[in-house]
């Protein structure tokens, strides 16, 4: 048999109206290529107004395609049929495509009938008519065509802020040419003056809202404003974009925000006379902190004397110019760093860096290094947990006192990846009944029985799956993030110039190793699942 190709379209089936019925002809696979879907053969005979026809045979003719003529129904008069033209808007109302089934013995479309087509669709913006207009003079049929496709919207830009004033430090103490470490300089303290600029705000790019085919309007994320982080002693002008220092003092960030704090100074010591010490700024002890007493301030503490069992916290720096004999009562909190000659019997905590000439029986953390110089360079007894790298030159004692040295841990991030997966397991399982009710409301579409609510419960369906989708991909983006952190972390190093001594019970993220023989002038460090000692890095 030989397939029409005239100006009427080409299907892959066709129907013979005889005086005994009306009869069906399905292509073999060998003439027509293209699958042919017993839906589509259905909608043309609804198309053809012929009444009574055998669902169950038509079926078969479609399944089997063996170029058998098929009776259907009982006799029918050929109505002709013009072209006929579908719309399918997508869910997100961005692209409108038309698919046109050829006529049978009416009409081809006009461009009026594409448009109107679309109209009835609510489609209206994004319409390329210049494929319209070559679509009238040679039609395709049987294909999806995207005919419109709607705009993005373009999203704006978060203002900036730009800082004038150093927001970092180094606090490297300086080493001096016979090789001691001078703990006195180490210059923390950044003054300004009134009128000072602190920082300049640039204001944020507003965005481009899109519009959908249906000419919807998409709205664009418009750029956030900075909120101007004015602390306290800070003045701000008029158009809310610089600040400047309100007064002579130090600049420190506290809370996310500048300020500029004056200086708390105690001439002797923290005790009796003076009580405990709550203070927005910065501390100076000339004298020393006893035990029982306590310190806290928004910015640096200085102690220039001896702390004893006492509890010291500081939204900066910490820093001893002697050290703290702690009693196993001493305790140090700071939200930056601490420095101090010693500390002993203690427990302190920094979420940046601790810079200590020997710490010995005492609890130790930090996010970043701890740092072990000076004469002795020496950490015993007790427990650090550090955050990246443990820098020293003795780690134990020739007695085999038991110092535990714990490397690249960080709980926050091993919380948060288990929340993570956890979300993401969820997730999934949503996503999955989400699919299966889409395909549920799909087949109802195939067998022409979907009324209005089962429309719009699958539309709300798709949209949710994509939804989903998108939260999903964002669950995992930060669970590769976290992972990278976590790996990051757990490959720290800890260095000793001249010795570790036995006894000393090490954890380089997952992995554990004790020492039981002396290991000189070396570094420790993570290989996959062990631990290995390489020679010393500076």
């Amino acid at each position: 048999m030989i397939l029409s190709t005239d100006n009427e379209g080409v299907r892959g089936y066709q129907l013979d109206f005889r005086s005994d019925g009306v009869y069906l002809y399905v292509y073999p696979m060998s003439i027509w290529s293209k699958k042919i879907s017993c839906s589509d053969v259905v909608y043309y005979l609804n198309s053809k107004q012929i009444k009574g026809y055998d669902i169950k045979i038509v079926e078969e003719a479609v399944l089997k395609r063996d170029g058998k003529w098929y009776k259907i129904a009982k006799p029918h008069e050929n109505l002709p049929l013009d072209a006929v033209i579908k719309v399918n808007v997508s869910p997100d109302k961005m692209r409108a495509v038309i698919n046109v089934f050829p006529p049978d013995g009416g009409k081809l479309p006009t461009y009026d009938d594409y448009m109107e087509a679309l109209k009835k669709h609510n489609v209206v913006y994004g319409i390329n008519t210049q494929l319209i207009k070559e679509l009238c003079i040679k039609p395709v049929f049987y294909e999806d065509i995207l005919v419109a496709e709607g705009t993005l919207p373009m999203n704006g830009k978060n203002g900036k802020i730009e800082y004038h004033f150093k927001i970092t430090k180094d606090r490297t103490p300086k080493i001096m040419e016979d090789g001691r470490v001078d703990f006195r300089q180490l210059n923390l303290i950044e003054n300004v003056h009134a009128g000072d600029v602190l920082a300049t705000i640039t204001p944020p790019v507003p965005g481009r809202n899109g519009m959908n085919v249906i000419g919807q309007q998409l709205l664009a994320v418009s750029g956030k404003p900075v909120i101007p982080p004015r602390g306290k002693n800070v003045n701000i002008s008029d158009d809310g974009l610089v600040l400047t220092a309100a007064i002579d003092g130090q600049v420190v960030i506290s809370d996310r925000k500048i300020n500029v704090f004056q200086l708390y100074e105690v001439l002797g010591n923290v005790d009796s006379s003076t009580g405990n010490i709550n203070f927005v700024g910065n501390v100076v002890v000339r004298g020393n902190v006893l035990t029982g007493f306590s310190i806290e301030a928004g910015g640096t503490v200085e102690v220039q004397g001896v702390v004893e069992g006492a509890y010291i916290k500081a939204g900066g720096d910490i820093v001893l110019r002697r050290g703290m004999q702690g009693a196993n009562r001493g305790v140090l909190i700071s939200d930056k760093s601490i420095t101090a000659k010693y500390i002993e019997n203690s427990s302190i905590t920094a979420a940046e860096n601790i810079s200590c000439e020997a710490i010995m029986h005492s609890t130790v953390q930090c996010g970043g290094i701890l740092e072990l110089g000076g004469k002795k360079g020496l950490i015993v007894g007790g427990n650090a947990k550090v955050g990246k790298e443990i820098r020293a030159k003795v780690i134990g004692s020739v007695m085999e006192t038991v110092t535990e040295l714990d490397v690249g841990t960080d709980p926050i991030y091993k919380e948060r990846y288990k929340f993570l997966k956890e979300e993401i397991e969820k997730t999934e399982s949503e996503i999955t009944k989400t699919e299966q009710a889409i395909q549920l409301l799909n087949r109802f579409k195939l067998a022409n029985n979907l009324d209005q609510s089962k429309q719009n419960l699958l539309e709300k369906s798709i949209s949710t799956r994509d939804y989903l989708a998108a939260r999903l991909q964002e669950l995992k983006n930060e669970v590769e993030y976290v992972e990278g952190k976590m790996e990051e972390e757990g490959y720290g190093k800890i260095k000793a110039s001249v010795i570790i001594y036995p006894g000393t019970r090490v954890s380089i993220g997952t992995c554990k190793m004790y020492v039981k023989e002396p290991i000189k002038y070396a570094t420790l460090y993570r290989d996959k699942a062990d631990i290995r000692i390489g020679p010393y890095e500076k």
